[in-house]
């Protein structure tokens, strides 16, 4: 186990058991006590936790894992997912992206596409427009790629973009296609987040799109959050993973969403 795998799973553990000690945690990982209170300090020291007598604590009242320490979770799901995601995007399109993992392992997938690899008669192979930094800093670096970054204020621990600015700039554009990341999506309730700001601007990315593509492993799927981000009758596609059974997928479809399961 890597140093960046044990760090996320303690940060793991932390949000599953509400505060950490020492022993149960090296036991629960494998290594040494040493190794864990080692790591505890340096996880301290960036903030992402508290240092108590004999373990750690969350930061804050609110936690939430940084988008750097959520890559791996499910990760051949989601890889699975942004590869039947990115297929559905044609040359030459105008696309939408939130932040998020799962959207962030879209735009890799749209990277690794052999026939997005070079512009055609100087025109852009795709245009994205997205408020999540980590992105646009991953797609900038891609001749064959026009991003369009949105402005607003940075959220750490997701690296969009919220607040009036983004919102504006939104409002003078449109899409062909959004790919929105949730943290919930439920037949009844719709597409959802957990914080009001993302969810504002993720909804204004989906009201100015033609499609609507939401990518979500099915952990996500059947369960509400706090912000609504659309009606599930304004998605187009679902595309997730096999896990979410045929039962489970009978609602969205009965609303209207083609569901993708890979």
């Amino acid at each position: 186990m890597t140093r960046k795998e044990r760090w996320q799973r303690l940060l793991d553990l932390l949000v599953e058991r509400g505060g950490l000690e020492v022993e149960p945690a090296a036991e629960a990982l494998g290594v040494s006590a040493a190794t864990i209170r080692r790591d505890l300090d340096q996880l301290a020291e960036q903030q992402l936790l508290v240092r108590t007598r004999g373990g750690a604590v969350p930061h804050g009242v609110s936690y939430e894992l940084p988008l750097r320490y959520r890559t791996s979770r499910r990760a051949a799901e989601k890889r699975r997912i942004s590869e039947a995601v990115a297929a559905l995007i044609a040359p030459g399109e105008v696309i939408g992206l939130t932040g998020g993992t799962t959207t962030t392992e879209v735009a890799r997938a749209l990277a690794a596409r052999a026939d997005l690899a070079a512009p055609a008669g100087g025109s852009p192979a795709l245009t994205v427009v997205t408020n999540a930094l980590n992105i646009a800093g991953e797609l900038v670096i891609r001749p064959q790629f026009k991003i369009v970054l949105t402005g607003g204020v940075a959220r750490p621990q997701s690296y969009e973009l919220t607040g009036p600015l983004a919102q504006q700039t939104l409002a003078q554009l449109t899409v062909d296609t959004a790919v929105v990341g949730v943290d919930a999506f439920d037949a009844a309730d719709g597409a959802a987040t957990r914080h009001e700001d993302e969810a504002a601007v993720n909804a204004l990315l989906c009201a100015r799109a033609r499609r609507l593509v939401v990518a979500a492993d099915s952990t996500k799927l059947g369960v509400r959050a706090f912000a609504r981000i659309c009606a599930t009758s304004a998605v187009d596609v679902l595309v997730t993973d096999t896990a979410l059974t045929e039962a489970a997928a009978r609602p969205f479809r009965a609303a209207g969403v083609e569901v993708v399961r890979v």
